[in-house]
């Protein structure tokens, strides 16, 4: 039977729909959703789905294909990523071998894996095999969901997405660092909802010691899903009194160090439950921020939402470490100097063009926000 191409369109946005799902959930390993699909006499029938559990095992295509059963024999399945094609260190069936032992005649896969170790073998291994196997299916909106895995196999980075709200005439907070409302309570929300699909929260030392946040998740329902909380603290400053450190047992906090930082605070520190980490410092004196990163990619890291305020951010942006600048702009005016959200070399970047583009632009409450995402 000939593929129905909106029936491979409309099960395919399934498979990315269950990956996003499981977005902050499965680090070190990526996100896949998966759906087995099976032709009946009034048409196609879903008879399996699933996605990669929490901390990546199992993958999505051994929960489809376990909830699919014997119902798998001769149908399709639909998948966010290229089937694993070898077994781990902590072992498990591949899913090739899974697809190929339960009948699985066709494939319809997002996007090759950029992990050296499958690039292209999962395909293969299914096409000699007999199956038909159709790549590329909605490959754009699956790279960008992929887009932290793929750092991390190929650069040893984890992919960064750095958000900042500013007011209308252009700050991030007051004089003197005074925290100021700015984001509406929808805006509000929607950070706390893309804070769950991350692994990682980032945040610099002198935005933690202004502002002592949480840095959680704090949805009805999703507080489960705060993910490993992050500060970049070069000198090691962080003192055990505020909430991160207070409450570090129940969420893991790590603090990333200067090597030579000293260590006044550190007992006390990891007494709370924090786990203190250390780098070099680069070339300006604060910490290596790619050497930083490269820490959080060996720890299993593969995405990390930075909050980490406008100095973090421009850096990370120069430095070519962040993937997408996320700008959301309230009608709220501050009407006095401040601190700048944007900052001028930020600025310059994001107007050029050339190492960011300007991917959409909308409006959440009344804010307005705009999504830059990195030129490869």
């Amino acid at each position: 039977m000939t593929p129905d191409p909106d029936d491979d369109a409309r099960f395919m946005a399934l498979a990315l729909a269950l990956s996003r799902e499981g977005l902050g959930q499965t680090w070190p390993n990526p996100s896949v959703g998966a759906v087995v699909v099976r032709q009946s006499a009034t048409g196609p029938v879903i008879v399996g789905q699933g996605v990669t559990q929490a901390g990546g095992r199992p993958h999505g295509e051994a929960m489809a294909l376990a909830e699919a059963g014997d119902a798998a024999a001769a149908a399709t399945l639909y998948v966010a990523l290229e089937p694993c094609s070898y077994s781990s260190i902590r072992g498990g069936t591949p899913c090739v071998e899974r697809s190929l032992k339960a009948g699985i005649t066709r494939v319809v896969s997002a996007i090759e894996d950029q992990n050296p170790r499958i690039a292209g073998l999962g395909h293969a291994l299914l096409r000699s095999a007999g199956i038909r196997v159709d790549v590329g299916l909605m490959a754009t909106e699956a790279a960008r969901l992929h887009r932290g895995h793929f750092r991390r196999v190929r650069e040893g980075l984890p992919s960064v997405t750095f958000k900042v709200a500013r007011t209308a005439d252009g700050y991030a907070g007051g004089p003197g660092r005074e925290r100021v409302a700015i984001s509406c309570a929808e805006a509000g929300l929607w950070v706390h909802r893309q804070r769950s699909e991350y692994d990682a929260i980032m945040a610099g030392i002198e935005t933690v010691l202004a502002d002592d946040p949480q840095l959680n998740v704090r949805l009805p329902g999703l507080e489960w899903r705060s993910p490993v909380r992050v500060v970049l603290d070069t000198r090691l400053r962080m003192p055990a009194t505020i909430v991160l450190a207070k409450t570090a047992r129940d969420i893991p906090t790590w603090v990333i160090a200067a090597d030579d930082a000293p260590t006044t605070h550190e007992a006390a520190l990891v007494a709370a439950g924090v786990e203190v980490m250390r780098v070099g410092r680069g070339s300006d004196g604060h910490l290596d921020l790619r050497a930083a990163l490269t820490l959080l990619a060996t720890r299993g890291i593969t995405r990390v939402f930075s909050e980490g305020g406008p100095t973090v951010g421009e850096q990370l942006a120069l430095q070519g470490l962040a993937d997408e600048v996320i700008v959301s702009t309230s009608p709220v005016v501050l009407g006095q100097e401040g601190i700048t959200a944007v900052r001028p070399a930020l600025g310059a970047l994001l107007a050029e063009g050339r190492r960011f583009a300007l991917a959409r632009q909308e409006m959440i409450g009344h804010d307005s926000f705009a999504f830059y995402e990195r030129i490869d």
